[in-house]
């Protein structure tokens, strides 16, 4: 509820102080000026700041691709030397086309305050159209300073058309959830791809000084250097990428120089692959081989999505400035020069970067790499913890854990679980497929598969939301959509060589997510389904003779109306509830940050003598959740404020009512009209007071406001009490075999090996009791 002050005027009625109501849960919206978040406008000295720590962070993987492109392009070494200008043509104007063109100057500027990915792009689609499969959207979160949209346009019919088309169809929300999951997926394997093919061909080199050293004694360097990388992760970005963005500056700087070197001395007249035409002779030379040829082309831009991903640990112009102002001239100078260098020794194709580094820089080169390759790994492992932050949030995966690794910059996070499984994962296809050209044929599926995700929800994004002009829109979609669906089709030529494997991975993840999904979203409609009217409540507590016992008692649950399931059952086990008890729920909205003044909404839960209140604490999919006593603590803060705003208002409506003509207005063209669930009666205000008999804890309803602020301190000091559903889920008899499958097998195991929801929410275990329920959906 917020409390609005009418200045004083010339007449009678404005001059007093007048309390205009809004409802507690627009009040508590109340929108804050003057917050800054991640990404909004910052000043120079920060952004060239974040743009030194971009280098470390997001560019190791794009900068380390020069250890593996050629041999990979080339498997079979060069027929025709006349091929080098087009395969340099072809990475020079990928390179320009898909990192430049469309991700640095066009799907940066659709983060979502300042996130990117996957899941950024459709939580921001999601705040434009109700495309999101649980109906927990209310009017008052619009109202929340971050997530102010503005509506599409009227003259647009064009955006109306496409925002009623995808509300109205239950198939395109469908799409666009698996879409979202399928990218989500790729990003996964991306993470888990990288430090495998990174890290192996950066330690292959040490053979070029070691011959006698076997592959499977550099594969097993690698997995030493891998389990190294993933031990650090806990550390956190921040204190990663100060420690890596002098190195991979280094590395930058190294192989520049070298392919400047061998530009000078070997061939200067490469640089005639900036013409696009070689392109079109290449591919009239070789036909289909030259087609096949484009799957080792595309791992140039490989962490490219990284970038994106990790756009929360930075801002759009930080990442602008260190993608052209130093990995981009970098890595051309370094393809220009490996060309130089082969078309003299087209024979050392199979080994071109550590080939063509000059003798005395051979040693210096090699251990950068080696810590280059490292930081290759880290990029993709921070877009990876980024983006599943995400989906963790908006219910596609079972809670854990996520810490926030730096105080300073906000969405730099760490993962445990995910940190352990991914570097298990990696080690294991190290292990496996022993070479970078096997990997690299998985690896490039991911890449281009996940270009792919983001340009269909980057084209819903210019329809819904920017509303270019049609042109642009398939301009857009054409040049994007055609480069990435032609080099898709030349990955996929390689399936069985090990192209199979990031499906594999995808179909696992997806599966997981969206039996997680699926079933969360069923248990949320079944507990919709049986929720009990608010209106009811002092029957129930009357029909159970419940106690009241002294302390504050919280209640979660994911319903933001009526009394949830579980609280029957729990005061039909145990007839007791704490002397204030209050329904809590914690809601993710499709933004990344909620500032804390806009983050608690309270309405009262019947009558007022029984201190029962809804509370929603809403938080973005990039905050931090309070540990418990500062959570508490705000959560009685805000009980106070609310208490006293609702005082406030029933007075100001009692000499309304004195005061008011014979002819009324309406109370509902007056202030806005109060949910159904959620209406406090103004005979609900004014009580008689009522003594405390046969060991009841009754409160007294006329309190002063003073008083109750204390009564809630007091009950606060007796202790803060969690209370959580545990509900087992199952399928109904009637279901078919895949849905018991997918519901009693697949999430229950989740549910049991995963689901840690009191360690999410920070609860501590001597404060935590949990209520068993069974749903069958």
């Amino acid at each position: 509820m917020s409390l609005e002050v009418e200045k004083p005027g010339g007449t009678e009625s404005t001059n007093r102080l007048s309390l205009k109501r809004y409802d507690s849960l627009f009040g508590d919206a109340e929108k804050v000026s003057g917050a800054k978040h991640h990404g909004s406008e910052v000043s120079w000295s920060r952004t060239l700041h974040l743009a030194f720590q971009s280098v470390g962070i997001i560019y190791g993987d794009i900068g380390t691709s020069p250890l593996y492109v050629y041999s990979s392009t080339f498997p079979s070494g060069i027929k025709n030397n006349d091929d080098l200008l087009g395969v340099l043509s072809l990475i020079i104007y990928t390179l320009i086309i898909i990192p430049m063109l469309k991700y640095v100057f066009i799907v940066l500027y659709a983060n979502d305050n300042g996130d990117g990915g996957t899941f950024a792009l459709y939580s921001l689609i999601s705040r434009y159209a109700k495309i999101r499969l649980i109906p927990n959207q209310q009017a008052e979160d619009a109202m929340v300073s971050n997530y102010s949209i503005e509506a599409p346009s009227s003259q647009l019919r064009r955006a109306q058309w496409v925002k009623q088309k995808i509300e109205s169809s239950k198939a395109a929300k469908i799409a666009l959830f698996t879409l979202t999951i399928l990218g989500t997926a790729m990003v996964m394997g991306d993470g888990t791809l990288t430090p495998a093919i990174s890290v192996l061909s950066a330690v292959s080199g040490i053979r070029e000084k070691a011959p006698s050293l076997s592959q499977t004694q550099v594969v097993w360097i690698s997995v030493a250097i891998l389990f190294m990388l993933f031990s650090v992760q806990r550390f956190g970005t921040d204190k990663v990428g100060y420690t890596f963005a002098p190195v991979i500056s280094v590395w930058f700087l190294l192989i520049a120089g070298i392919g400047l070197y061998n530009l000078v001395v070997h061939d200067i007249g490469v640089l005639r692959a900036f013409n696009p035409m070689y392109i079109v002779h290449y591919f009239k030379r070789n036909g289909k081989d030259g087609w096949v040829s484009l799957g080792g082309v595309i791992l140039c831009v490989t962490g490219t999505e990284g970038m994106f991903a990790d756009l929360g640990h930075f801002n759009v112009r930080a990442v602008q400035i260190s993608f052209t102002g130093i990995l981009f001239p970098s890595v051309a100078l370094c393809y220009i020069g490996q060309a130089a260098y082969l078309r003299k020794f087209p024979e050392n194709v199979g080994d071109t970067f550590y080939r063509s580094i000059p003798a005395p820089l051979f040693w210096p080169t090699f251990i950068v790499a080696i810590c280059a390759a490292i930081i290759a790994s880290q990029a993709m492992l921070s877009g990876a913890f980024a983006i599943l932050s995400k989906a963790l949030s908006l219910g596609c995966l079972p809670r854990v854990r996520v810490i926030h690794t730096s105080k300073k910059y906000e969405g730099q996070v760490y993962i445990p679980e995910v940190n352990f499984m991914m570097g298990l994962a990696s080690t294991i296809v190290t292990i496996a497929f022993r070479t970078t050209t096997s990997i690299g044929n998985a690896y490039g599926i991911c890449v281009v598969t996940t270009f792919s995700v983001t340009t269909h929800l980057m084209t819903l994004v210019m329809l819904l939301i920017w509303k270019k002009h049609i042109v642009f829109i398939l301009l857009f979609y054409v040049v994007f959509g055609f480069t990435e669906l032609i080099y898709l089709s030349s990955i996929l030529s390689k399936f069985i060589e090990g192209g199979y494997l990031p499906f594999c991975f995808a179909v696992v993840l997806m599966t997981l997510m969206a039996t997680w999904h699926y079933v969360h979203v069923k248990r949320y409609w079944y507990e919709l389904d049986h929720v009990v009217p608010t209106n009811e409540m002092t029957t129930l507590l009357e029909k159970n003779d419940v106690r009241r016992i002294p302390g504050v008692g919280l209640l979660y649950t994911e319903l933001i109306q009526g009394i949830p399931p579980v609280f029957p059952r729990l005061i039909k086990k145990i007839p007791s509830v704490h002397s204030i008890f209050v329904f809590m729920s914690i809601k993710h909205l499709p933004i990344p940050h909620v500032v804390p003044a806009e983050r608690f909404l309270f309405r009262q839960v019947g009558p007022r003598e029984q201190r029962m209140f809804r509370c929603v604490a809403r938080y973005g999919y990039s905050d931090r959740l309070e540990e418990s006593k500062e959570f508490a603590g705000f959560l009685a803060d805000r009980l106070k404020m609310f208490i006293q705003e609702e005082s406030a208002f029933a007075q100001n409506e009692a000499e309304n009512d004195e005061s008011s003509p014979s002819t009324e207005v309406p109370e509902a063209q007056t202030r806005p009209r109060r949910s159904t669930h959620s209406v406090v009666h103004s005979e609900e205000a004014i009580q008689p007071r009522v003594s405390s008999h046969s060991g009841r804890i009754t409160f007294l309803a006329n309190y002063s406001v003073e008083e109750e602020k204390q009564l809630i301190d007091r009950e606060v000091e007796r202790g803060v009490v969690y209370l959580m559903g545990e509900a087992n889920v199952s399928a109904g008899p009637k279901s078919s075999i895949l849905k018991k499958i997918v519901v009693n097998y697949i999430y229950t195991f989740l549910r049991k090996n995963l689901n840690e929801g009191h360690n999410a929410l920070s609860i501590p275990k001597d404060q935590l009791l949990k209520v068993g329920i069974t749903y069958e959906i």
